[in-house]
């Protein structure tokens, strides 16, 4: 006897075992036909067990069935659903990949006219320090020769009154060696002490010129730095999928 199918399977297929299984008890336990080896069975029995076992076969047996019969043309058909399937999708591609080419193509002209901006404004912009630089220079310089000729000025002054007022008590103790030695003792040291007055302010006037030279120099070499950078910039190729670099302008 065969064995039952396990619980929980479709009653149909459960039924088409079962028959099945008195049909090989019917032809078992038949009775057998002399000098042969053949037996004769119950042709009712056996019918209504062979009914019943083509009417518990499930119908997904026979949609089974038939689209075996069809595959040819069920492949055919899905062959065609296929390329047709591709085509779009090449369609597609190609039309996505044309208006990603647009895109990118679109991307870079504006990168390129905002570069070129960029680096035009920079160029007025380090033309504008340039020339606020030399204008500040300028007048670094300016008022740094007017103080220096004021305090030149000062101190020829200074050393001609020192002078005027030696040569006066001079004459005044004309009649006294002593005196007019002390005299003449005390107006070289105003001489001397108004000279070194005026080499002291001539230096640090000096100083005060080579600092303010040396700040120039610094803020024009920091401007042209930004110009190159700029111009750096725009040689360079545009990256993929970044964008643009943006231009950074330092003073």
């Amino acid at each position: 006897m065969r064995k039952l199918p396990p619980a929980g399977e479709e009653t149909g297929v459960y039924r088409v075992f079962e028959a099945l299984d008195e049909l090989v008890t019917i032809v078992e336990e038949a009775r057998g036909v002399p000098m042969t080896s053949g037996c004769v069975v119950p042709r009712g029995d056996v019918l209504e067990l062979l009914d019943d076992v083509r009417d518990a076969i499930p119908a997904e047996l026979d949609d089974a069935q038939d689209v075996l019969d069809h595959r040819d043309e069920v492949v055919a058909n899905a062959r065609a659903e296929a390329e047709k399937l591709v085509g779009q999708a090449r369609a597609d591609v190609e039309r996505s990949l044309a208006e990603a080419r647009a895109e990118a193509e679109r991307l870079v002209s504006e990168a390129r006219a905002h570069a070129d901006r960029v680096v035009s404004d920079a160029r007025g912009e380090a033309e504008r320090a340039v020339a606020a630089g030399r204008a500040h220079y300028e007048e670094l310089v300016g008022r740094a020769q007017a103080e220096a000729d004021r305090m030149l000025q000062a101190g020829r002054e200074s050393y001609e009154r020192a002078v005027e007022d030696g040569r006066a008590e001079q004459a005044r103790l004309v009649s006294q060696t002593e005196v007019v030695q002390a005299a003449r003792a005390e107006s070289q040291r105003v001489v001397e002490a108004a000279t070194a007055e005026a080499q002291r302010l001539r230096g640090e006037c000096d100083a005060y010129v080579d600092n303010k030279l040396a700040d120039f120099e610094d803020l024009l070499g920091r401007t042209m730095r930004t110009v190159e950078k700029g111009r750096q910039q725009l040689r360079s190729p545009v990256g993929s999928g970044n964008g643009v670099a943006g231009f950074d302008y330092q003073m």
